[in-house]
């Protein structure tokens, strides 16, 4: 069975970039009616908080990214040990001793000798006796011990990949502190849980051959492996430093839609054009990993509001009912308002501004040169209540009475109404508009 799984760690809020590998690990396995599990990276007890927990939740739940299993790594602390115990029987686990100082200057040197800055494997030549010397005065690290050979494999999106093992450094697996790292218990998760397919960034490519080796002490089965592209900014710039504004419960507050976001991940970077669809099923049947490239993808939250303005254009009132009750709107009125505004808003979060405007008016614009002719107009209006031939029938008489024609005639108007140059058709809005005569 196919089967994926979505890692975030408990230390802060799911962004834009956490979203997109979700999404991709959610997609391969429902495509394949496979498993996609929610595994909760709270190893570090110091960092991992449980409101995040439920953030992470609530966001998931949002975007209708339902998993199928939710796994905690702060409870299988025992078989992360058992690993552990297992790497050091066959020889694959080795004990370390330097301090993160003494380890900057050996790579330092490595350098200067125009050296990769590699571990040494120092710690192997240590006796029995020079260790417990040690652990009297540091606790140590422990490192994987890699077979300094060459690692091939083929990733999904990059293709064919090869990393020469002597080329980096043995890994730590567990800190001095006995905390496991990331690299350990995610192997061991996903060698445990069936794990199929990794989709992962880019910034994770150089980890997998060490990845592979470690799966291969274990006895497990290597995965097939996609790294997607890195997301930037609009213009280029490393999106890490703006991540703070790109926060999915930051962009749901504005008024996202589920499904613009979503399309919007599921074609950015790939061949295909960017074009919102209206349901999961859909963004799936044309999901392929192979469509996507390794360059940086731009990343522009300004793309989500046409897209969003789009989704919300498509809805019948039905849908946005509960939105349109709770800013106050009597529900004999609910279908018409909304007619008159979808058109017009970006989200829905603009709906109160319609409904404000409609019940209390707004401060009018009106240009000095066009005062005479307003407060004109505005004398000539029909008595309440307007009908949706009110506009038409009055704008004619002004059209008489002034000689005003086209632009001249109804933009006047219209900013002395609503205060904006542009909006709903002044004919469906007008029947909507309270007590003109006494805002102008």
């Amino acid at each position: 069975m196919t089967t994926t799984r979505f890692a975030p760690s408990p230390t802060g809020h799911l962004h834009v970039g956490n979203l997109r590998t979700a999404l991709f690990n959610y997609l391969i396995a429902r495509r394949e009616s496979g498993k996609f599990i929610l595994r909760i990276d709270d190893t570090d007890p110091q960092r991992s908080k449980p409101e995040y927990v439920d953030s992470i939740k609530r966001d998931m739940e949002w975007l209708g990214l339902y998993w199928d299993k939710i796994e905690y790594q702060s409870s299988r602390l025992e078989r992360y040990a058992e690993i552990a115990k297992k790497l050091c029987e066959i020889g694959k686990f080795y004990e370390c001793f330097e301090s993160s100082i003494e380890l900057d200057l050996k790579r330092k040197k490595q350098l200067n000798m125009g050296k990769p800055p590699v571990y040494d494997r120092s710690a192997l030549a240590l006796s029995e006796t020079e260790r417990g010397v040690l652990r009297k005065k540091t606790d140590g690290h422990w490192r994987f011990k890699l077979d300094q050979s060459r690692v091939d494999w083929t990733d999904q999106i990059l293709g064919n990949l090869s990393i020469d093992a002597a080329s980096v450094s043995d890994p730590v697996l567990i800190r001095g502190d006995g905390q496991v790292l990331y690299t350990l218990a995610s192997i061991c998760d996903d060698t445990d849980m069936g794990v199929t397919h990794v989709v992962r960034g880019s910034d994770h490519v150089t980890n997998t051959a060490t990845q592979i080796q470690i799966i291969q002490s274990i006895g497990g089965n290597v995965p097939q492996f996609a790294h997607h592209s890195l997301l930037t900014g609009p213009k280029g710039d490393g999106l890490s430093k703006r991540l703070g504004s790109l926060a999915l419960r930051d962009m749901r507050e504005a008024g996202v839609q589920p499904m613009a976001l979503l399309s919007h991940l599921a074609k950015l970077g790939s061949s295909d054009p960017v074009e919102l669809r209206g349901s999961m099923a859909e963004i799936m049947s044309e999901f392929d990993l192979e469509k996507f490239g390794a360059a940086p993808t731009k990343f522009d939250k300004a793309d989500l509001i046409p897209l969003t303005a789009k989704y919300l254009q498509g809805l019948s009132v039905s849908d946005v009912a509960t939105d349109i009750s709770n800013i106050g709107v009597p529900t004999e009125k609910a279908e018409g308002f909304w007619n008159v505004v979808r058109m017009n808003i970006s989200s829905l979060n603009d709906l109160q501004m319609w409904w404000d405007l409609m019940e209390q008016g707004t401060d009018p614009q009106i240009e000095e040169q066009d005062r005479e002719f307003v407060l004109e107009a505005i004398a000539m209006l029909p008595v309440q209540p307007f009908s949706s031939d009110t506009w038409s029938i009055w704008t004619k008489l002004v059209q008489e009475a002034t000689g005003r024609k086209g632009k001249n005639l109804f933009m006047p108007l219209r900013r002395a109404l609503t205060g904006m140059s542009h909006g709903p058709d002044m004919g469906a809005l007008l029947p909507y508009l309270k007590n003109i005569k006494d805002r102008i």
